[in-house]
């Protein structure tokens, strides 16, 4: 697995203004049982963790990440907001130091995007629910990305980030794929809700959170690996940034589309 976004202050930051516009979209309908056992995996600095604790405060979650840096952050995040429900420890979703059949559910978000064998990884986690346990997905699509006023150098530039990520393994429009992944790793009955996010003048804390910061600041954090890998000219990934901006100007518009899947072992 390799992290096209790298892992610096500023991924951080990015990461946790995706997780402060989204959170009512993308977590509103996901709470777990008191008592029950859950596990998320691929945490990466906690910026989901933070709202998965709060929905469910009476669970049990242990969240794992193979990166020892991302999980102290994650803990320092979550001892900021006084949540004791959760634990870190380290961990590899296709490895996991603990038995099968340990969970009641599973929460993965934004991780299959960054994996090889995003199947084998399903099928993997399925392994450490227990019978009837389920397993919520989150994840984003590229590819549905559109806007006003739009612009072929945006539509370039976002592509660059896809074909990054396509070179690392991942895939950036996994998002579509994940009813049919879930049925194939043996998930039934699986149930996708696709959410949009829809950005207006007249919706400012998007225009901020999502727009600016979440997405094109993701973009336009590609730019050097982009330029160093030949995929797109420099002044047209330059056009390509100012294009996006231009887009939370107001009488711009911006969507873009997460989908969130559900299956039971």
């Amino acid at each position: 697995m390799k992290y096209v976004h790298g892992y610096d202050d500023r991924e951080n930051i990015r990461l946790q203004d995706q997780a402060s516009a989204l959170v009512d979209l993308l977590h509103f309908d996901t709470r777990y049982p008191e008592g029950s056992r859950v596990l998320e995996a691929g945490c990466g600095v906690g910026a989901q963790t933070v709202p998965l604790a709060r929905n469910s405060p009476g669970a049990r979650i242990t969240s794992i990440d193979i990166s020892e840096a991302s999980l102290a952050e994650a803990a320092r995040k979550a001892a900021a907001e006084g949540l004791t429900n959760v634990r870190f420890e380290k961990g590899d979703i296709f490895r996991l130091p603990c038995e099968p059949g340990s969970f009641d559910h599973v929460f993965v978000c934004f991780v299959l995007e960054h994996l090889s064998k995003p199947l084998e990884a399903l099928q993997a986690l399925k392994n450490h629910l227990k019978k009837g346990g389920t397993i919520t997905v989150i994840e984003g699509d590229h590819g549905s990305a559109y806007f006003h006023p739009d612009s072929e150098a945006a539509h370039r530039v976002i592509y660059s980030q896809v074909e990054l990520q396509r070179r690392a393994g991942g895939n950036a429009m996994i998002g579509r794929e994940l009813y049919p992944l879930l049925c194939r790793a043996g998930f039934g009955p699986v149930c996708v809700s696709p959410r949009m996010v829809y950005v207006d003048s007249g919706r400012p804390g998007l225009v901020e959170g999502f727009t600016k910061k979440t997405f094109t600041a993701m973009i336009e954090g590609v730019r050097p690996s982009a330029l160093e890998a030949g995929i797109i000219e420099q002044n047209v990934f330059d056009q390509g940034i100012r294009d996006l901006y231009r887009t939370a100007e107001s009488d711009g518009v911006f969507c873009y589309t997460f989908f969130k899947a559900r299956g039971i072992k």
